[in-house]
């Protein structure tokens, strides 16, 4: 994982394009909310100016220092971005009639503080006109009140554009499956880490992400195809779908007026997730390749620079071409040698052994390096996509579960004491990877040892210390830090992901998809419940929207309209979406909802205490390291 011969550390064309155009910025760059909280504070990244320590990758130090360059940049005239004010880029685009914001960041702090400082450089009174998310991941949409409101896109003043599908991927995402993957994001993002050069210093991507108000106004338009123009604040635009890349809903477009291509994340200064740690569906990187060689035909000889939703631009029509090429060839070339190792009968870990490297010359592309995904995790994603969790070998086809598995490896190998003195051995020897496999036994059959756990953490920080790439550092120095406190306290330094400001922004039927996953099946399973929920009301007085919710064999099926087989409600509840997703985050209760006039019932309202009772929340903070 350390940076490899062959990269031209004279060249300095990244740090040109990175500070080209530069503006304005903020001094110093830190964003707070309301109440005075910093929600986004890049000056933590300015000891990255220093020469690389022993305690860091040279290469990843180098990303990092590109990353936390941030402030207000024009691109061409007519077209500008907002970096360095959260994760991901903001593009703002002028129109003859009004602005074109794209991918609002994460927070909306960080996105009204990026849209203020565009406006005192450009002194413009356009409005925003429309809003675009380029895909479904939350830096691209979460910050979309700091630019507009829910009444101008209820009021059609400001139109909301996104991919085809991106509601469902959004919820999928961040909702369903959002507290397992908040959790495990914590580790990649260094969410905790001190900034420092034994600490975080970036991840490839980005810097860090912004701790402030998230949140989602569902789309008015959608692209369906490729080829799709909208005009949008006075300027066109021609989009490309490119479903399941980067994201399983996302899109580029291209602005035929400015000769500028966006491509959201399907092409980096850095090589991306196949599959990221935090978890995701895996990606299809074949489809992923073959999308960057339609966006190279269609728009390739007709852009002068190429932007994305990350990092810095490129510009020039041979140099955005290179880049599109090898971005392409990065992502073939690791689905299509996967593909032909599993073939020859190799396993997910042997082929991440076996394909070390890209070829010289993607080798030496610094955009293609794997500062944020790595040609080792993705080739076993492949091989996932492909072939599953099982390689085949019926010995592992029933293990144990972690704990008995460690406890019976450790009394197999002579007990706590003597494979943590072995082990100590194989540290002092430079076999860290086996170090932390077997101190792993240890640390899960005996949690309090001490020993053994800062020796795993000691472990981890020399792991980290090699690495490229800047998620497997965090995740390793996040362990490290778990290991290391004995309060358990480390695994609840952040919230239970539950959605948050995104679940406010959901359809009632994405919003029961995120609550069926909730539902305690064993104990569910001797229930049978039949709830119709009522929300709004038409010009006639009648529900706008309504549904069934059926609780049978331990499932909740959310059902439009009315019971199957004429099976009649046990209760009614007439309300507003709001005031039920308000009860799913804990903001009220249905006796709270009730008093208050926001929630009518009919029938037994003991079926709806049995309902919520039968639900369990999202465990915050699990533990990682420890069992």
């Amino acid at each position: 994982m350390t940076a490899a011969p062959g990269l031209d550390w004279d060249d300095p064309t990244d740090l040109a394009n990175a500070t080209r155009g530069r503006l304005d910025t903020l001094t110093p760059c830190m964003i707070r909310n309301a109440e005075g909280r910093v929600v986004w504070d890049n000056e933590r990244w300015s000891f990255l100016a220093e020469d690389c320590p022993a305690t860091a990758d040279p290469s990843l130090w180098r990303q990092g220092r590109l990353n936390s360059l941030h402030g207000l940049f024009e691109v061409v005239e007519g077209v500008y971005q907002i970096r360095g004010f959260d994760v991901s880029n903001m593009t703002i685009i002028e129109g003859t009639e009004g602005l074109v914001i794209v991918d609002p960041l994460i927070s909306e702090e960080c996105a009204a503080a990026g849209l203020a400082l565009y406006h005192a450089n450009r002194g413009t009174a356009l409005p925003v006109a429309a809003v675009i998310y380029s895909h479904s991941h939350t830096d691209h949409f979460g910050g979309v009140r700091g630019v507009t409101s829910d009444a101008d896109v209820a009021e059609g003043r400001v139109r909301i554009v996104a991919p085809e599908g991106f509601m469902e991927e959004a919820v999928s995402e961040n909702v369903v499956a959002g507290p397992a993957m908040l959790r495990r994001a914590q580790y990649m993002y260094g969410v905790g880490l001190p900034a420092a050069p034994d600490g975080a210093i970036g991840f490839g991507l980005g810097q860090g992400t912004s701790s402030g108000k998230v949140g989602l106004i569902p789309p008015t338009d959608l692209i369906t195809e490729t080829g799709q123009v909208l005009e949008l604040g006075g300027i066109r635009l021609e989009f490309q779908l490119t479903p399941g890349t980067e994201a399983p809903a996302e899109m580029n477009f291209f602005i035929p007026g400015r000769r500028v291509l966006l491509v959201a994340e399907n092409a980096n200064h850095t090589l991306h997730n196949v599959l990221t740690l935090r978890g995701a569906l895996v990606r299809d990187a074949q489809a992923w390749a073959a999308y960057l060689t339609e966006t190279i035909t269609l728009y390739a000889d007709r852009s002068d620079a190429l932007i994305g939703s990350h990092h810095w631009p490129t510009w020039g029509r041979t140099e955005l071409l290179t880049m599109l090429s090898e971005q392409r060839d990065a992502y073939a070339y690791l689905h299509d040698q996967t593909v032909r190792l599993m073939n020859q009968g190799l396993t997910g870990a042997e082929i991440a052994e076996e394909l070390a490297a890209f070829p010289p010359q993607l080798a030496a592309a610094w955009h293609a390096r794997g500062y944020y995904g790595s040609l080792s995790h993705n080739s076993k994603a492949v091989y996932q996509r492909y072939m599953g969790w099982f390689d085949g070998n019926p010995a592992h086809l029933w293990q144990h579960p972690p704990v008995a598995a460690a406890e019976r490896y450790v009394e197999f190998m002579g007990g706590a004491e003597a494979v943590v003195k072995k082990a100590r051995e194989t540290v002092d020897s430079g076999d860290l990877r086996f170090a932390a496999e077997v101190l792993n036994h240890v640390v899960f059959a005996d949690p309090d040892h001490r020993e053994a756990r800062e020796l795993q953490a000691e472990t981890f920080e020399k792991l980290a210390h090699a690495c490229e790439n800047g998620t497997w550092r965090n995740f390793y120095l996040s362990g490290a830090r778990d290991l290391r406190d004995f309060s358990g306290q480390g695994a609840k330094t952040s919230g239970s992901g539950s959605g948050g400001g995104i679940a406010w922004g959901l359809p009632a039927g994405q919003v029961f998809k995120a609550l069926a996953v909730r539902v305690d099946g064993p104990r569910a399973a001797e229930h049978r419940l039949v709830m119709r929920w009522e929300f709004g009301a038409d010009d006639a007085g009648a529900p706008a929207d309504v549904w069934t919710l059926l609780l049978a064999n331990g499932v909740l099926t959310p059902i439009r309209g009315h019971a199957p087989g004429g099976e009649q409600p046990q209760v009614t509840v007439r309300t507003a979406l709001d005031v039920l997703v308000g009860m799913l985050g804990r903001r009220t209760t249905l006796a709270e909802a009730v008093a208050s006039g926001g929630a009518e019932l009919d029938g037994d309202a003991g079926v709806l205490r049995t309902f919520f009772g039968l639900l369990q929340a999202p465990r915050a903070g699990f533990p990682l390291v420890l069992p």
